[in-house]
């Protein structure tokens, strides 16, 4: 039996990434938690626990779990329809347990079951969110985006209430997070992420505005506005707690069930590339995976986090910084943790403005143009169920969105199947063209109205050859149709229907079978009438008896 790792076995590596990971999670929380329109300190604490408790909990050694991009449209969806946080934080900690439910059933492959372009569809469609729902604050706006058509009316309205002293922190933020990922020197400087960089250069700035007076300066609302506890009571007081009086609203269920569902698959799909980023590519459980991500998410419900998921920005960071095991992401948790009892009032100095930057560039990373010409290449059948989930998700939400992708990816399924069902082809003759129709290796009953109507339009007086040699498994609704259209359809139309290849279970007989037993039998008859052998007699009759 192998030998357990200790946990601090590498702990000068994991300590490194576990900073360079703090770093890049401490704005992606609340920049997060501002999207999702719920308090900024509900991201904190959901970094916490993800990094603390899922962190210890999971099998992966390289993930990272925290508030994710993922959940913010069912947030903020949640948030308006359940009206309270409080009662939302309720729905979080059922999807806790639904998750835990999940793992024991061993529903862990579930994300196997979703095609690609149904989640890039997905993905994309919650960049755009994110990204939309940050141009106000951008700009300085008080204006809130709200949902399907009234998006483009919300957003004309923001450009119509404009700060120019947010718009230059906008865009110096921005032009941080694009030089970071793109200056070959900058990217070089993997300890130091760009995000925070953004944070710290926008938050100078506004300071420098405000020492020396300028218009320029951004206060109040356009601020992260932590609150600040002066004793072990008034943190106490900052955590929201779940009302689990509301337990009996379905909406509460609804959202809970939407949260699980959600949360398991990008869980799972992110838990899948974390297997694939990490350098020794070592095992990880999804079924453990989601027990993990369950008893981390009733935990943030009970302490008023946002629900959480593996993250793949985070994950990434720490493979990149060095990370060997888990112990990174535990640390990143006790450094957001010491983080917001030591230094909130630092954190309040933020402009909202330089996380809006941040997440713009999520967003567009999400819903990236790339995407889009990735999918038109492959094709119709690809790229109109990955256009439809998206359009569908930024327009209504995101449950519909991925149901109108899945149904639209099944019926292209299905019409495949169909017109996979055989191979069509007409050979010219001087007596006549011979119709020729391979069967595939499955013919299931799918196939049932592509070759009924394929049959049905023969020309009177042709000749069909159906070939069952490369098949495996016919529906006996397909053995009925063909049958029914030899004995009944085809004499009446005067088509000569010739079957071969098909194996005894089918209960068809193969023509070419019969035209041997034919000739056999009159062989005999020929023996029988010179010398009249009872021999002879004998297998006529028995070819007589089985054809």
């Amino acid at each position: 039996m192998k030998e357990k790792t200790p946990l601090f076995a590498n702990l000068k590596s994991d300590f490194a990434a576990g900073l360079v990971v703090f770093l890049v999670a401490l704005p992606l929380c609340l920049g997060i938690a501002m999207a999702s329109g719920a308090p900024l300190f509900s991201g904190i604490i959901s970094g916490i626990v993800g990094g603390i408790v899922v962190g210890y909990l999971s099998q992966s050694h390289v993930s990272v779990s925290g508030p994710a991009a993922g959940l913010t449209a069912i947030v903020l969806v949640a948030l308006t329809d359940l009206g309270a946080f409080e009662v939302f934080l309720t729905a979080v900690v059922l999807a806790g347990l639904m998750q835990v439910v999940l793992g024991f059933i061993k529903a862990g492959t579930i994300s196997n079951y979703f095609p690609n372009n149904v989640i890039e569809g997905m993905l994309a469609g919650i960049g755009a969110i994110i990204f939309i729902k940050q141009i106000p604050k951008a700009l300085g706006s008080d204006v809130e985006i709200g949902s399907g058509l009234d998006i483009f009316t919300d957003l004309i309205a923001a450009f119509g209430d404009i700060r120019p002293g947010v718009i230059m922190i906008t865009l110096v933020s921005l032009g941080i997070l694009i030089a970071w990922s793109k200056v070959d020197a900058l990217k070089r400087l993997k300890l130091i992420p760009g995000a925070l960089v953004a944070v710290l250069c926008g938050t100078l700035i506004n300071e420098t505005f405000i020492l020396s007076g300028s218009e320029f300066a951004v206060t109040g609302n356009s601020l992260v506005n932590l609150p600040v506890p002066g004793s072990a009571e008034e943190f106490k007081a900052m955590i929201s707690l779940p009302s689990f009086a509301s337990v009996g609203n379905p909406d509460v269920w609804i959202a809970a069930a939407t949260i699980a569902i959600v949360a398991s698959i990008e869980s799972l799909l992110n838990l899948e590339a974390s297997v694939r980023l990490d350098p020794f590519k070592r095992y990880a459980s999804a079924n453990r995976e989601l027990k993990a991500q369950g008893i981390g998410n009733v935990v943030c419900g009970l302490l008023g986090g946002l629900p959480l998921t593996t993250v793949i920005v985070r994950t990434s960071t720490n493979i990149s910084a060095g990370g060997r095991s888990k112990a990174s992401a535990i640390l990143h948790g006790f450094m957001l943790l010491v983080c917001v009892l030591t230094i909130p009032f630092l954190l309040n100095r933020i402009p909202l403005a330089t996380l809006a930057a941040v997440l713009l560039i999520i967003g567009y990373k999400l819903a990236n143009p790339a995407t889009f010409r990735h999918f038109w290449q492959k094709g119709k059948y690809q790229f109109i169920p990955f256009v439809a989930t998206f359009g569908a998700v930024v327009f209504t939400d995101l449950l519909k969105g991925v149901a109108l992708g899945m149904i639209i990816s099944v019926a292209f399924i299905l019409r495949g199947n169909i017109k996979r069902a055989y191979f069509f082809r007409k050979e010219a003759y001087e007596n006549g063209d011979i119709i020729h129709m391979d069967l595939a290796q499955e013919v299931s009953f799918l196939n049932k109205a592509a070759i009924k109507l394929t049959l049905n339009h023969l020309p009177e007086n042709s000749k069909i050859v159906i070939d069952a040699s490369d098949t495996v498994y016919i529906a006996h609704d397909i053995q009925d149709l063909i049958q029914e259209f030899k004995t009944v359809t085809a004499p009446e139309k005067g088509i000569e229907v010739v079957l071969t290849g098909f194996k005894d279970a089918y209960h068809l007989d193969n023509d070419e079978e019969i035209s041997n037993h034919v000739s056999v039998a009159h062989d005999h008859v020929i023996s029988y009438r010179k010398n009249g052998s009872t021999s002879h007699k004998k297998v006529i009759s028995e070819l007589i008896n089985d054809k």
